[in-house]
């Protein structure tokens, strides 16, 4: 069953409203305490998986060259929400689309919960770099910036997401932890979970 947008989208409010990432500067003290980056010990063999885990299949980092014109498509999505232009940013999304960022993976059925979504976010964005991952995935880091219209705690921290790009439009989108490495809440292998895709 699909959550009440209602619902979902409070549990979305309630994880970006601090924007999350860590300092671009490298700082001591400046990693948030977001679900995806927090050291939790590896569950027991056979125990249920953690709902915010990321999915399988979902790569922790690039792996070569991102798709030309899928980078341009991140680029551009970062770049409207910056301005504070929901709708340009809106338009860049398919529906529906999947997400995640310290939540459970939700489905974004309508534009209007992908205008939901999108809004929501309290940060814009500058992608300060894009590679490529298996599963056809956009691995991009940014740097968080204020956003018109919107009021960005964490400018000047950085984050990564995988977003995967079919026909020039956003179709999943996850937040990854800051750093790869880290032996949180990661993808658990191929073989345990089916993976699937919008």
């Amino acid at each position: 069953m699909t959550p009440k947008p209602a619902f979902v989208f409070a549990a979305v409010c309630a994880v970006l409203s601090g924007c999350g990432g860590s300092s671009s500067e490298g700082q001591a003290g400046t990693r948030t305490a977001a679900p995806q980056t927090k050291t939790v010990p590896p569950p027991p063999p056979g125990s249920p998986r953690d709902p915010r885990e990321l999915p399988a299949g979902v790569p922790l980092r690039a792996s070569g060259e991102a798709n030309p014109e899928e980078a341009n498509v991140v680029r551009a999505w970062s770049a409207a929400l910056r301005a504070g232009d929901i709708d340009a940013a809106n338009a860049l999304w398919a529906a529906p689309a999947k997400v995640q960022n310290g939540t459970p993976v939700l489905k974004l059925e309508t534009r209007e919960d992908i205008g939901t979504f999108n809004g929501s976010l309290p940060c814009g964005s500058v992608v300060t770099s894009a590679g490529g991952a298996s599963g056809g995935f956009v691995i991009a880091t940014v740097r968080l910036t204020q956003r018109k219209g919107a009021e960005c705690d964490g400018a000047g921290n950085t984050a990564r997401t995988a977003i995967r790009v079919r026909g020039g439009r956003i179709v999943e989108w996850y937040r990854l932890p800051d750093d790869p490495d880290d032996p949180g809440l990661r993808p658990p292998p191929l073989d345990d979970v089916d993976s699937t895709t919008v």
